[in-house]
């Protein structure tokens, strides 16, 4: 028997290598870098079909059990497939990205380092109103007038609290004491590593129009700029059947087999599942009921309660 070992390759795609290390910028001074990767297409595949041999398989064959992978939620395969970002991001959507606990994250220590000398800014067009529905939401923006003083304000602001924090190092202040005043706009960095599948739930949060604009503009350019060159028929599956398909409650499967059928039973059962309440003599949705006129329109079936007294 022969001592040699087959030497394996390291698996590259062509179009991650092009971008590999560029800083993809987001926002006024934000980025995300792609630092390495592990896995493609290929490796889901292969965890799924671990007795296959190389060749025993056509391309469309692959691309046929990925999307069935995706389609019945099987999510280990995914697993298979890793990648390291390096993201510069203001501190208060870092809260929000940080809460997705299943990547391994090293961040930049304000507690060793001197804080990033840059914050993130609003143009006076970019601020939004509080939404009457969604609590943690944004609707419509300010007029232009108030839009300006905000951003003034801002200015004003961000140059006092760098001021302070400037005076505090110069004064000799340790540097896990001087940064506790900094605002929530100043930029952090951080390197963030993540599996394929637990990415791709990241995006489907993130990229959705629920929400933050700000986290949105990252999730987008991770997905399209990144995944989709890393990935292809991943993320074409991701896109068909979770980023751009609707999911029904029971309930709500229940509801659009009455709807234009047994109408009555249809706003009986919208009320009794709490989907729509009375309001004087107006019928009017909950949460629930307005989420469910989304899909409906998307399907495009009438929203029942419309025009109801």
């Amino acid at each position: 028997m022969s001592d040699d070992k087959e030497r394996l390759d390291r698996v590259r795609v062509p179009e991650m290598e092009e971008i590999l290390g560029e800083a993809l910028p987001v926002l006024d001074d934000g980025f995300v870098r792609l630092i390495d990767y592990m896995g493609t297409d290929d490796s889901i595949v292969q965890a799924a079909r671990v007795s296959y041999g190389k060749g025993t398989r056509t391309m469309s064959d692959d691309r046929g059990l990925i999307r069935y992978l995706m389609r019945h939620r099987h999510t280990t395969p995914f697993e298979m497939c890793e990648i390291k970002l390096h993201v510069r991001v203001p501190m208060d959507l870092w809260r929000q990205w940080i809460r997705h606990r299943t990547a391994n994250v090293n961040e930049l220590s304000t507690r060793y380092s001197i804080a990033i000398d840059q914050a993130r800014t609003t143009r006076p067009d970019e601020w939004r109103l509080q939404s009457d529905i969604n609590r943690q939401g944004s609707e419509g923006g300010v007029d232009v007038e108030t839009g300006q003083r905000l951003t003034r304000r801002e200015t004003e602001a961000q140059s006092f609290l760098k001021e302070i924090y400037e005076e505090r190092l110069e004064l000799g202040v340790a540097r896990e004491q001087a940064r506790k005043d900094l605002p929530l706009s100043t930029y952090t960095e951080a390197y963030w590593k993540i599996d394929l599948h637990n990415l791709l739930h990241f995006l489907a949060l993130r990229m959705d129009d629920k929400a933050q604009l700000e986290i949105r503009q990252y999730a987008s350019i991770i997905g399209e700029k990144i995944v989709s060159k890393w990935v292809p028929m991943a993320w074409e599956a991701f896109m068909d059947y979770r980023y751009g398909s609707i999911i029904l409650s029971r309930d709500e499967i229940r509801i659009l087999s009455l709807i234009n059928r047994q109408q009555a039973a249809a706003d009986k059962m919208l009320s009794e599942t709490g989907f729509t309440i009375k309001d004087a003599s107006e019928v009017k949705p909950t949460l629930e009921g307005r989420e469910l006129a989304a899909k409906l329109e998307r399907l495009g079936v009438e929203v029942p309660w419309k025009g109801k007294g």
